[in-house]
């Protein structure tokens, strides 16, 4: 298993894990794209886009500990923030991929 650490990513940029999981210590700012073929972890706040199981990995998962996120995505499966509850944005949550829906849910 592979996994590749970044402190933040920030507007513009665009940060790839090829074959690996995705670790962000600190925020992925409005703008800014995280992607991984494998899973993303992300210990701060999510306001850019997500995008995990790039290469089609429907296992794949996302975790942010504050959820403002413009876009995520699962093995090209995606949802935008205007499709989440508001009850989950500000949140620790997960994000997974079942029968082909995207599913959000809080950690706490």
């Amino acid at each position: 298993d592979c996994s590749r650490l970044v402190l933040r990513a920030e507007l513009g940029q665009q940060l790839y894990a090829e074959n690996c999981d995705l670790t962000v210590l600190n925020t992925v700012g409005a703008g800014a794209e995280v992607i991984a073929d494998g899973s993303i972890h992300i210990y701060g706040t999510l306001r850019g886009r997500a995008l995990a199981g790039a290469q089609g990995n429907p296992d794949a998962r996302i975790f942010c500990r504050d959820f403002h996120a413009e876009l995520v995505a699962i093995a090209g499966h995606y949802k935008v923030l205007d499709d989440v509850p508001m009850d989950l944005r500000g949140k620790a949550v997960q994000v997974w991929l079942e029968q082909d829906q995207i599913k959000i849910a809080a950690l706490d």
